[in-house]
């Protein structure tokens, strides 16, 4: 029988304990572990993995723990959660209102290995043996919540408590060219920026292959750094998912003014309608928070929807500019929209696109450089880096006979120590991989012949 929290009751008398378990969890890169952080948590386990009303509410957060076995390991009625291991694969279903569709998390695992399912309004992770192997990201309230028991071996429940704010440096790697995170976890489209003396590179993740979310995506901001272009520091999160109705972070970029860091970025929604363009903020760089006062659409001039990818500069005489990808309805090409702000808060539409394509195709992950008396616009068609330059900023782009910028996908370039520095991902025929460089060298002409970056190639 199920009570009214859709948990089965008994009617044996149950016996408590109550332990204290401390959790490492475990950001890695390809080569170097990194712990952190650490939390105490009060687990309480109930006999059988039962509990009557007004025991445990079951509401979100929630993290259910149990043992991996053959076969179906729990079910609850109309599949609204599935736990089964087979064939060495541990996978867990669940399912959402307003989707046809579950979620799923999959690992590798043995039989009696401990594992857990931590489930957030926003967020669902797959821990085995205290390490993350797996995450989802829900919309919608899980239909476990009211769901009777229906076979095997229910799991004990519990509360996650809060984590604490990670240090600015998680870890470090070497080998840059290649390198990707640890597991199925890849490297998206790439914002590489400098400053304060550091190359940074701020790099969507991505589970799944774009396939997370009922395939919206659902990557966020991850971040690097290093000095010396050998030696790379990683750093927290910056910019997660937190809300349900937010599809995936799109792409975006940095910008400073004065001791504040701002990081711009269109959030692609749930339902299809205009992508807001919202930002990011810190004092120190490297722990980030959302500016929740902060949100705007571009006008109907512009398809909404597919806004993305903006692209912020600051100019000599001040003024800031914005361009973003979308098309430009009336003609139906895809364009860079223009906008311009004097605060960085009020952003003016500027009456004509940076670009406008020749067709349909819109131009994506766009930048923008100035080096040498030359101003170059960068931007990619179905994946492919291209770039014009012109003697003037912002106007008058000339097209070069190859355009072409071999970084394979998105690639997106910052200034190094007088180097220009493309960053984008090797995705061998998918989306997300490995990541990648290359260095463009400027010509007396302003055109720009490319090579290999031997640093991020060192051991």
């Amino acid at each position: 029988m199920a009570t009214a929290s859709g948990v089965p009751s008994t009617s044996v008398t149950k016996s408590f304990c109550i332990s204290i378990t401390i959790k490492v969890f475990f950001i890695v890169c390809s080569r170097f572990p990194v712990s952190y952080p650490y939390y105490i948590r009060i687990m309480p386990l109930f006999a059988s993995g039962y509990f009557e009303k007004g025991d445990f509410p079951m509401t979100l957060p929630l993290t259910m723990r149990f043992s991996v076995c053959n076969g179906v390991i729990f079910r609850y009625r109309e599949d609204a959660a599935v736990a089964k291991f087979e064939m060495g694969t541990l996978l867990l279903s669940l399912r959402f209102t307003g989707h046809d569709t579950p979620l799923i998390l999959t690992a590798p695992a043995e039989i009696g290995q401990n594992a857990e399912l931590v489930l957030f309004p926003w967020r669902m992770e797959l821990w085995v043996e205290d390490k993350l192997m797996d995450e989802e990201w829900p919309h919608g309230d899980p239909l476990l919540l009211t769901a009777a028991f229906a076979e095997g071996t229910a799991p004990s429940f519990s509360k996650p408590l809060p984590r604490p704010v990670p240090p600015a440096v998680l870890g470090e790697f070497r080998h840059a060219e290649g390198w990707k995170p640890e597991g199925e976890v890849y490297v998206g489209d790439c914002m590489p920026y400098f400053d304060a003396d550091r190359y940074h590179v701020l790099y969507l993740k991505d589970r799944h292959r774009h396939h997370s979310k009922w395939h919206k995506g659902a990557h966020q901001w991850e971040h690097l750094s290093t000095n010396d272009l050998r030696t790379f520091q990683i750093h927290p999160m910056a910019v997660p998912i937190d809300d349900p109705n937010e599809g995936s972070i799109c792409t975006g970029s940095h910008i400073r003014r004065g001791d504040t860091h701002y990081l711009y970025y269109t959030v692609r929604t749930m339902d299809g309608s205009p992508a807001p363009i919202r930002r990011s903020v810190s004092t120190d760089g490297y722990h980030f928070g959302k500016d929740k006062d902060f949100s705007f659409t571009l006008s109907e001039t512009y398809t909404g929807a597919s806004a993305r990818d903006p692209k912020l500069v600051l100019d000599e005489a001040g003024l800031y500019h914005m361009f973003v990808t979308s098309t430009q309805r009336k003609s139906g090409r895809g364009c860079l929209v223009h906008l311009t702000s004097r605060d960085l808060d009020t952003w003016t539409e500027e009456t004509d696109p940076i670009y406008l394509a020749p067709d349909a195709a819109e131009p994506e992950c766009p930048d923008y450089l100035a080096l040498n008396g030359y101003y170059y616009l960068i931007f990619s068609l179905h994946g492919k880096g291209h770039y014009l330059y012109s003697r003037k900023p912002f106007t008058d782009f000339i097209t070069p006979d190859d355009p072409i910028i071999p970084c394979k996908s998105v690639p997106k370039a910052a200034v190094f120590q007088g180097r220009i520095l493309f960053a984008g991902f090797d995705g061998d025929g998918k989306y997300a991989g490995t990541l990648t460089f290359k260095e463009a060298f400027q010509t007396p002409s302003g055109l720009l012949t490319f090579g290999e970056v031997a640093e991020v190639q060192e051991y």
